[in-house]
């Protein structure tokens, strides 16, 4: 896959209207787990590209350093022969001079040449650089996009299950309405009143029972103490 193709997909994924899709879609749900699939898997491929293309710009910023260090290097040994050249020329050695001086031209030129190399890198680091950030940026965008995608899953199943349970508390709702609970209280209190008055009446009825049994008590107490008396009468 090459840069161009992951950085087009990083787009289009990130740019991509979430609420819009679930409008079109005829089960949201399962439309979403596919995104959230799809989102995780592009991700990870996109992650595997970005780390490969900061590798590779690492190793090019390594050797652009090495370049630059190089041509430093390279000014330093230049100066150090133009300088022993000069030196050997002020005590009349021209020969040994002439060396050195050849000596500080070839560091010179080497110089030249890891200048060149450097500057031919840095166009292509700064080229690089730019599409790390970029694709840096979309993983990021894709990141965000994939936490509102689970969201939006999250928020999408809550509602189903409280549409669900809404859903049976209203079926159950229903099957008490059919049975018609007001009439069925009706004759439970019925049932309870006519016990209610049976009790009632059997304790009506053992109360009098027992009145009855005080009164021909009473009487039998009130026919003893005439016998009593008459008895009294007849021994006077």
């Amino acid at each position: 896959m090459t840069k161009q193709t992951i950085l087009g997909r990083v787009a289009q994924l990130a740019k991509a209207n979430v609420n819009a899709l679930l409008d079109q879609a005829e089960d949201p749900q399962k439309m979403l787990d596919q995104l959230i699939r799809d989102y995780t898997n592009n991700i990870a491929e996109a992650e595997q590209a970005v780390a490969s293309t900061i590798g590779n710009l690492r190793l090019m910023e390594q050797d652009h350093q090495e370049d630059v260090d190089a041509a430093g290097e390279w000014g330093r040994k230049a100066l150090a022969a133009s300088r022993k050249a000069d030196q050997l020329r002020a005590s009349g050695q021209s020969a040994d001079a002439d060396k050195f001086d050849n000596l500080a031209k070839v560091a010179l030129q080497r110089q030249l040449q890891s200048e060149k190399e450097a500057r031919t890198a840095e166009p292509t680091i700064a080229a690089q650089t730019e599409v790390v950030d970029k694709l840096k940026s979309g993983l990021d965008q894709m990141k965000a996009k994939l936490t509102e995608l689970q969201a939006k899953r999250d928020e999408l199943v809550a509602r189903a299950k409280s549409a669900q349970a809404q859903t049976r508390m209203m079926d159950a709702v229903k099957n008490i309405n059919v049975l018609d609970p007001t009439s069925e209280l009706s004759r439970f209190e019925d049932k309870v009143r006519r016990e209610e008055a049976k009790a009632m009446g059997e304790q009506e009825l053992a109360a009098s029972s027992l009145d009855a049994q005080f009164e021909q008590l009473d009487a039998l107490g009130d026919s003893a103490e005439i016998e009593a008396r008459l008895a009294a009468l007849k021994a006077a």
